[in-house]
Formats: structure tokens, C-alpha cells, sequence
């Protein structure tokens, strides 16, 4: 039986992880994410997809992520029918993350349309609430570290990646190759969550590149917080950050609760978390205390640390509220959702500060943001950026470049080959040369829609 592999996304890009497997005329997707970003990246998700959906046995889905996982709507709706396996936590994630981008998919459409700035007539979202539910019914839980069988004659297991709960690394192997998955691999000493399982053989190995070219800044991110929420409060501001629903905010949350408790910041300084989603997120930490590193009490400072806003005019009145606070809202590449809302009011007053506590992917108002655009396009309208722009350098869940490289170092002997995915062009590059320069192993970063033959010795298409 030979094995074939083609990268459908995350080539030459962070996000939109798919990769296709296919094995004795079967075809197994490991993940199935939404492309983010530049537009040309974000018009792949309504374009057809460069294979058969149909004809696809089974989805492994690494973790819930919406560059992991929010493409499997639209899968179903063009004729997926298998099972999709998954970390128990991941499917938990799943079923607030996929009806949440559905919602925010609706909403975004019907603002369109009743604005009128939309080039489509009508505007439709990319999928709908039920179609995120559907998908959700063929999700199929498998313990870690536990062989399975996704698709006849391939087998599979799953190891914990420590990026975000449930998150998982992904071998898939028929009776002669192995090919190895890293998914989003977390940090050695992340203040959440547990370092990644070290794999030690793969014959073909893909792994992330996020952070490919660059280490994290070494700075207290609590002290960086604490010295930003000071200075802002003192000019009368207003701390608005972005952020993801599931890892960063709790991270941000737990370093509130201790900022507080050690009086770093005001103990009566309001604040707010914009995103019901957020909250189901935190709660399902205490349903997985094994993945994490975080005391009884530690889960209970983080859940308690902010007032949840849940309606929407709740949310407005916020913007209508001046003086210090912090509110803390997706989403985290300020790519839509409620947080939007708040750039556009506290954006373009100076006193106030927008935090960015993650990666930024090239083309979403983050990234641009943090580049220093002095203004933003938001619901067909620009608008000015004239708040404090900072960036907590401390607080990715990604492993950096020197902690990719020490997870590499965990393998037995070379495999023989490996691929470098899901990063921007330079930072892929750059964790190549390294794989290349400090271990001597064969490397390569692959072109987006590549196919590869695992079956030949060096892998060659």
C-alpha cells in the first residue's frame, strides 16, 4: 500500500491546516481549518476545494482552533459524511468555537446587508449556526496515547501538543511508514497549561513554525501588563485586548487575579470579559485538570477575575462608559467579533491602550495594527488609531523557536524527512535552515496544494 500526503493549507501560511493522507483508496484529512489573514488566503474558503470532500473517510482534528477546525461545516455541506476524531477537551472547545464562528459569520452577513457595504447581493455566510451543529454530531472522541483506526488500514494515536486543552499531536501510519503531525505545539513552562509529550520516531515529520524565526521576549508578562494597565488608568483609559477565547484569556484572566491580589493594579479596577464564549471555554478547564497546571483555587481566581458581559447591549454600553478598566474580548487577531466594536470606540481616543497577547497573522487588523496603521478599515468604515498600541511579548501559547528546536531534539534518530508548515514564509524558512544547520536533517518547506509519496525512500514527489 503506497501513502500519499498533499498540504491543502498551511503552506506558506499560518493558517487553514489541512493535510491530506491518502492510503489504499482511502483518503484521511489531518485538520480542516479556515484560512485568516490576507484576502486572497480568506477567499480559499469559498472557493471549491482542491479535492472531493465526498470522497474523504475521516477528519483528525489536532485541536479546536478555528484555523484547525472551522472549515468542517463547509466540508459537510459538500459531502462529507465520516467521523471526525478528536481529544475529548478538543470536541468540548469544538461545540462553543464552531457555533460561535457560525454566529459571527451570520451576524457579520446581515450587517452587510442592511449597510449595504457588501460587493455580494445578498450577502451570505460562509456557513450557518446548524450547519456548525451538524458537524458536531460526527465527532468521535479517542483517549490519548490509545491506537484507532480512522480509515481501514491506517492506524492513529494522539499525544499531548500542550497548546491550548486538548490539543494533540497526530502519527498516522499504515504497516511500513509513519508520518507525524505536531499540530500547534505549547511551551515548556507556559503558565497553563503542560509542556508537550516529546515524540521520538516518524519516519516524515510536519511541524509548526509560528514563532519559527523569533524567541519570546524573556520579560514578566505580568510586570508588562501591570506597567501598561498603569500608565493607561493614569491618563483616565481604557485597556481594550483582543484575545483568544480559549488559552490566552485565561492566561490574561490569571494574571489579572494575581495583579490584583498583589496589588500591582487597582483591586477595584473594573474588568470586563466581552465573550460568553470565553466563559464556557475557562469553565472547562476544571473538567480537565489533567492537562493543565492550575490548583482548585488557581481555576476559581481565574474564572472570578472579570464581570462576563453576555448580551450585546451590554457590550454597547460599554463603549459608552469612559475612565479606567479593562475589558478583554475576542477576537484575538481583532479579525471580528465584539472586540471590533471596541477598537472602533477607544481606538481613536490617545488615553486609552490596545493590548495584543498573541500571534498576528499578516493581513488581520492586529497585525497591521501593531505595525503602526494609523488607521482600520471595521464594517466598511475607517477607523483612526490614535491609542497606545502594545504587545505582551511573553504570553503565546506557541513554542518559540528555541523551544520547537529542543522538542525536535526529543527524536530517537532523523526521520527522513521534514516538512516545516504553519508559518509566514520567513519564519518557515528560518526554522528550516536551523533544522538544517543545528541537527543535519533533511528539510523542506512545501508549496501550498504539494503532493508527496511517502512511500519512496526520501519522500520525493
Amino acid at each position: 500500500m503506497t501513502m500519499h500526503l498533499q498540504f491543502l493549507g498551511a503552506a506558506g501560511t499560518v493558517t487553514g491546516s489541512k493535510y491530506l493522507v491518502r492510503a489504499g483508496g482511502n483518503q484521511l484529512l489531518v485538520d480542516c481549518g479556515l484560512f485568516q489573514g490576507f484576502k486572497p488566503l480568506r477567499l480559499r474558503n469559498w472557493a471549491d476545494p482542491p479535492f472531493d470532500p465526498a470522497a474523504i473517510s475521516a477528519v483528525v482534528l489536532t485541536h479546536a482552533h478555528i484555523d484547525h477546525s472551522g472549515y468542517l461545516p463547509v466540508l459537510l455541506k459538500k459531502g462529507f459524511r465520516g467521523r471526525i476524531f478528536s481529544s475529548e477537551a478538543t470536541l468540548d472547545l469544538c461545540r462553543i468555537l464552531l457555533p460561535d464562528s457560525a454566529r459571527l459569520a451570520e451576524e457579520d452577513a446581515e450587517r452587510a446587508n442592511r449597510r449595504g457595504y457588501s460587493k455580494h447581493k445578498p450577502a451570505q455566510p460562509l456557513y450557518t449556526e446548524r450547519d456548525a451543529k451538524a458537524a458536531l454530531a460526527h465527532f468521535v472522541t479517542v483517549p490519548f496515547g490509545s491506537d484507532f483506526e480512522p480509515v481501514p488500514g491506517l492506524k492513529a494515536s494522539l499525544g499531548r501538543a500542550g497548546h491550548i486543552l486538548g490539543a494533540s499531536t497526530v502519527r498516522v501510519s499504515d504497516a511500513r511508514v509513519t508520518v507525524a503531525f505536531s499540530g500547534d505545539l505549547g511551551r515548556s513552562h507556559d503558565s497553563i497549561m503542560r509542556p508537550p509529550e516529546t515524540m521520538t520516531r516518524a519516519d516524515f515529520l510536519l511541524v509548526e513554525s509560528t514563532y519559527g524565526d523569533r524567541r519570546h521576549d524573556p520579560a514578566d508578562p505580568d510586570l508588562q501588563l501591570a506597567q501598561i494597565v498603569s500608565r493607561t488608568i493614569a491618563r483616565g483609559g481604557t485597556v481594550v485586548i483582543p484575545s483568544f477565547a480559549v488559552g490566552r484569556t485565561q492566561a490574561l484572566l490569571l494574571s489579572i487575579a494575581r495583579l490584583k491580589s498583589k496589588k500591582k493594579i487597582p483591586a477595584n479596577l473594573p474588568v470586563f470579559l466581552n465573550s460568553p464564549l470565553a466563559e464556557d471555554a475557562t469553565a472547562i478547564y476544571h473538567n480537565h485538570r489533567a492537562e493543565h497546571r492550575l490548583s482548585e483555587k488557581e481555576c476559581a481566581a481565574m474564572c472570578g477575575a472579570a464581570k462576563i458581559v453576555n448580551s450585546i447591549e451590554e457590550s454597547k454600553k460599554l463603549n459608552l462608559t469612559n475612565g479606567p478598566k479593562i475589558i478583554v474580548a475576542g477576537s484575538g487577531m481583532a479579525t471580528g467579533g465584539r472586540v471590533i466594536h471596541h477598537i472602533a470606540a477607544f481606538g481613536p481616543r490617545p488615553e486609552n491602550t490596545i493590548v495584543f497577547a498573541g500571534f498576528q497573522a499578516g493581513g488581520t487588523r492586529g497585525a497591521a495594527m501593531l505595525a503602526g496603521a494609523r488607521e482600520v478599515k471595521i464594517h466598511g468604515e475607517y477607523v483612526p488609531i490614535r491609542a497606545e498600541v502594545a504587545a505582551l511579548g511573553n504570553l503565546s501559547a506557541h513554542a518559540d523557536a528555541d523551544e520547537l528546536m529542543d522538542w525536535l531534539k526529543g527524536f530517537e534518530k532523523p526521520p527522513r524527512r521534514t516538512f516545516v508548515t504553519h508559518g509566514e514564509p520567513a519564519a518557515a524558512d528560518a526554522l528550516r535552515l536551523r533544522i538544517k544547520d543545528e541537527l543535519g536533517w533533511d528539510v523542506r518547506v512545501p508549496e501550498h496544494l504539494e503532493s508527496v509519496d511517502l512511500s519512496r525512500k526520501a519522500g520525493h514527489a
